[in-house]
């Protein structure tokens, strides 16, 4: 690949990662109702058929989205056409931009299930739901961050470097549950003083969902380090830290333990 290529390879990463990042700051205004010009309750109620069919398939788009590309066979396919070292921050584009369409074309249902009016109560709660979010942007740098997003795969192809050889670990909160970092999606998105129905169905779906990637990462996760993980399977628990932890998992370099297959 030529020098000015690698260059520009370099600059569709980091544009991929800044949309990224974007959209994520912007995701926890939109579950939180915080400072970003459109939440998850703007707007005026429509008919209650029609705002449940369009934010089901939003939610879809992005399900699809994000599954058909994590699968291994899919990514054989696309970098037949694509240089692999930009497979990942185009995943990540375009995971991103199947959320703008989500925070954009969401229909309010802004029916309360419930309400916290106690403002001190209300506030905690909003903290906890950002602690959710702490957790998750946490969980990604105790892996590896930038390979999760994308960047270290374009800067590693400017300097002519190969991709360095993944490990299997267990940092931190990867000692007490497998997946931390859809733990963090589970408070940021259930921990609400006021939840709506718009509120509910979106965070009762995103969370079925979860349940389902996780089914299929840990299949890949067990085919990918065999013995290592089924071992680490047994001794932690996948979302509720309820058993002891017995000490760092130490294997054969691979890969890291958090979920890349579904990322």
């Amino acid at each position: 690949m030529p020098h000015m290529t690698r260059l520009l390879v370099l600059f569709y990463g980091l544009i991929s990662y800044l949309i990224f990042f974007a959209t994520i700051l912007y995701a926890i205004g939109f579950v939180d109702r915080l400072i970003v010009p459109k939440h998850i309750d703007t707007g005026l109620d429509g008919p209650w058929a029609t705002a449940l069919l369009v934010n089901l398939a939003l939610m879809l788009i992005f399900a699809v989205q994000h599954s058909v590309m994590a699968r291994k066979s899919f990514k054989r396919w696309w970098t037949q056409y694509i240089p692999a070292s930009v497979e990942r921050s185009t995943y990540v584009l375009l995971a991103s931009l199947s959320l703008v369409l989500l925070f954009w074309q969401w229909q309010p249902m802004s029916a309360i299930i419930w309400h916290i009016r106690n403002e001190q109560l209300a506030t905690v709660i909003t903290g906890v739901s950002l602690l959710g979010w702490l957790i998750v942007f946490t969980s990604t740098f105790l892996i590896n961050h930038f390979e999760l997003f994308g960047l270290q795969q374009v800067i590693q192809n400017l300097s002519k470097r190969n991709p360095s050889a993944p490990t299997f670990r267990t940092p931190l909160y990867y000692q007490f549950v497998r997946h931390p970092i859809y733990l963090g999606f589970i408070i940021a998105f259930w921990a609400a003083p006021t939840m709506t129905v718009g509120h509910f169905l979106f965070a009762a779906v995103t969370t079925g969902y979860i349940f389902v990637g996780i089914y299929f990462e840990e299949r890949d996760l067990v085919d990918l380090f065999g013995d290592d993980y089924r071992r680490y399977r047994e001794r932690v628990s996948m979302l509720i830290p309820w058993r002891k932890s017995s000490g760092v998992v130490r294997s054969t370099p691979r890969k890291p333990v958090e979920l890349t297959t579904e990322r």
